[in-house]
């Protein structure tokens, strides 16, 4: 199966005959099958040249950088090789007619708030005191529907997860001084795990969005920018709370991570260089593991469900059958 890469040595990047060559600082060198690779991470200063760059776009790999604080930089989006004109032409209708925009917004704001009530009643359950969460947030999603204009809608959204939040310092069994969702720059251990682990997933579904028609910038929660693949926003935030959110928990409260692990730099937190590589790699083997598909009837991983929410968005951009948003069912 092919699986990403994460390139965490400084050096150079070159093409090597029909495979990839990483030249360390060292002078060591260490070469990449290019067929198995799904896309590429840089965590590490890296040269890279057009021949290398022409080589990824030839074989359908996006390159995904982060910078020294492991924030996100950007992607190398390499030239798009399954393109619809007609899919394009109504993902922009859908975006310019006001109440499809608005329709399609919600739908992914009721898919993030339903899978948030799933993680606190799975807690809730476990004896742990969500109940009032538990009941705001259901206000708030059965509300959706009176709300009009995606700003109003985006704020809903935030509202959600500021409840949501309010409620993590009881599903993690340990004292931490998480008050407030802090982004930039993020000041505590829980912030700096949701800045990093969102950022990585979003550029996750990026690579996903890069294999289907769909047009990465053009979307309908967010806001599309020239800065951004804001198409990657909408659907992330759906799987934030299966993806992110559980796998958070998992790593606290087992004590893979702890105060130990990180850095902090005038006013922020950071996680040291080598915990990068142990979180990146909790991560690719969560987002591998399977689930039974109810539809389907097969195991499919997690990470090839982010792709089946955007063919179910691609049929209802389309017209074949009506979106509805992911909701984990076990």
């Amino acid at each position: 199966m092919d699986k990403s890469y994460y390139i965490f040595s400084s050096g150079t990047l070159k093409r090597k005959d029909n495979t990839l060559c990483l030249i360390k600082s060292s002078g060591e060198k260490a070469y990449i099958p290019i067929e198995n690779v799904y896309d590429l991470y840089v965590f590490s200063d890296i040269n890279i040249n057009s021949d290398f760059l022409d080589f990824l776009g030839s074989q359908a790999i996006c390159l995904h950088c982060f910078n020294y604080h492991g924030y996100y930089s950007g992607t190398f989006y390499p030239r798009e090789k399954q393109v619809s004109g007609d899919l394009i032409v109504n993902q922009v209708k859908h975006y310019i007619d006001k109440e499809k925009r608005e329709h399609l917004a919600k739908k992914f704001v009721t898919g993030g708030a339903e899978n948030i009530l799933r993680n606190l009643k799975y807690y809730q359950n476990r004896g742990r005191d969500l109940i009032q969460e538990i009941e705001d947030i259901t206000c708030l999603k059965e509300d959706i529907k009176k709300y009009n204009g995606v700003c109003e809608i985006m704020g809903l959204e935030g509202n959600i997860r500021k409840i949501y939040y309010s409620g993590w310092t009881k599903i993690i069994n340990r004292e931490i001084d998480f008050d407030k969702r802090v982004k930039r720059p993020p000041d505590n251990m829980i912030n700096t795990m949701i800045s990093f682990l969102n950022s990585v997933f979003y550029t996750k579904t990026i690579s996903e969005i890069y294999r289907t028609q769909l047009h990465p910038s053009i979307s309908y929660l967010h806001e599309p920018s020239t800065k951004r693949f804001s198409l990657a926003l909408d659907v992330s935030e759906v799987f934030k709370p299966l993806i992110v959110d559980r796998l958070i928990f998992r790593l606290l409260n087992k004590n893979i991570v702890t105060e130990n692990d990180f850095v902090k730099e005038e006013g922020f937190l950071r996680f040291k260089p080598s915990k990068v590589k142990e979180i990146i790699k909790y991560l690719d083997d969560y987002m591998m593991e399977t689930i039974m598909h109810r539809s389907l009837r097969r195991n499919v991983s997690y990470r090839h469900l982010v792709r089946l929410e955007l063919y179910k968005l691609i049929k209802h951009l389309i017209g074949d059958k009506e979106y509805s948003s992911f909701k984990i069912w076990w």
